[in-house]
């Protein structure tokens, strides 16, 4: 088996420009609110009110994306060059910015753009793959997704640390914006097929909302949402507080190390989950994540060494994640009309949205009120609700596979 996977140039060249889009993303991710709140002035409620309206306008595009991306008046091509122009124009917003109110209009600005960008790509990857190669196409590309935002994250510390030039930040995210939307442009040709559309420009939303398969996978995969943004808002968070880790840069090195063995496993992982059914490969990610989660409270024990628990709890998150996210969205064009793969994957993307809606306010209360320790053990135990919601799902696809 050869290192990389056989797939069309077109997607190469995609996952090339998700790269680069998400360097730009990693430049301005821990560093804006920073910012915002040391050099413009503005209090974290107003903060947390403008990232708040990104999600907000994030949902609306969403909902648009998925509509446009199917329909053949707006295509998949289009409506990415209007998220990258319009991700492009928020980053001028932020650039310029001095007040709360033009912070509030950059962020409903880059979460519509961003809103539109998801269903968009994913239904190209879709477009542009077989059953066969999809999953490790969608890996590769999540695969780029990582690398870039990871990378971003290390230049645009390291920039801040040689410069303190934050606005320089925004200004090198809307360039890659506009390196991305040339690179659509000139590489990439409309892969929607007009023959299998129809309907009206909502009318998918009507077939995807009555869809019981669909239905039952969006409660599960909000599960597996919300437990990623819990890896990324509460453990760091309970590992400061609540454990005897006090050496803050092993704990980093141990995160690096996640974000590393994520990188190298992504495309080893989901080949050696082809040899099982999606809803199972899906299974082997929740208990991976409990692993995770009890490793954690195991933690807080403290009955032994913790840093062993943390190296083998962020080593099963980076697992489980790896394991998730391509077979997630593989899936869900698996189950979706070709004629409605912008629509299902728009709902495929609501569903990170809800879990980072609902997960660090959720982690949060437990941690305000006395219950940090219990709060892993519930996460835990709720793998295997996710278990059973798979089962579901599994016996649900089965007539469809048969057919």
């Amino acid at each position: 088996m050869t290192l990389f996977p056989n797939l069309d140039i077109r997607l190469w060249i995609l996952a090339a420009g998700r790269l680069l889009s998400q360097l730009g993303i990693g430049f301005t991710l821990f560093y804006a609110p920073l910012f915002f709140a040391d050099d413009v002035g503005l209090s974290a409620t107003a903060i947390g009110l403008g990232l708040g309206s990104q999600s907000l306008s994030g949902m609306i595009g969403r909902f648009a994306g998925g509509s446009m991306a199917d329909s053949p008046q707006w295509g998949r091509r289009r409506t990415l060059l209007i998220s990258a122009a319009i991700s492009a124009v928020a980053d001028g917003c932020f650039v310029i910015t001095h007040d709360f109110i033009g912070f509030v209009i950059a962020n409903l600005l880059m979460g519509l753009g961003v809103g539109l960008y998801w269903p968009a790509t994913e239904a190209v990857v879709a477009d542009l793959t077989t059953e066969n190669n999809r999953n490790e196409a969608f890996a590769i590309v999540r695969l780029a997704d990582s690398l870039g935002l990871s990378a971003g994250v290390v230049i645009g510390g390291a920039i801040i640390a040689a410069f303190h030039a934050y606005r320089l930040l925004f200004a090198l995210d809307g360039i890659t914006f506009i390196v991305f939307y040339a690179v659509i442009a000139i590489a990439i040709a409309e892969t929607l097929n007009p023959k299998t559309t129809g309907g009206n420009f909502w009318q998918g939303w009507q077939v995807a909302i009555r869809d019981r398969t669909l239905q039952i996978y969006v409660v599960v995969n909000c599960l597996f949402t919300l437990y990623l943004s819990q890896s990324q808002s509460t453990l760091p968070l309970y590992l400061n507080r609540f454990t005897s880790l006090d050496n803050h840069a092993a704990v980093g090195g141990i995160f690096t190390w996640a974000i590393v063995l994520s990188a190298l496993c992504q495309l080893p992982m989901v080949r050696w989950l082809k040899r099982f059914t999606q809803p199972h490969a899906l299974m082997i990610a929740l208990g991976f994540w409990g692993v995770t989660f009890f490793s954690t409270w195991l933690v807080g024990q403290q009955l032994i060494t913790p840093s062993i628990f943390v190296v083998i709890g962020l080593t099963a998150m980076a697992l489980g994640t790896v394991a998730y996210t391509p077979i997630a969205s593989a899936l869900v064009v698996g189950i979706a009309p070709n004629a409605l793969r912008g629509v299902y994957l728009s709902v495929n993307s609501m569903c990170w949205a809800v879990g980072y809606l609902i997960g660090p306010p959720l982690g949060g209360w437990a941690l305000d009120h006395a219950m940090a320790h219990q709060f892993w053990l519930w996460l835990m135990f709720s793998t295997l609700g996710g278990i059973i919601i798979l089962r579901t799902l599994q016996l649900q696809m089965q007539p469809q596979n048969s057919h």
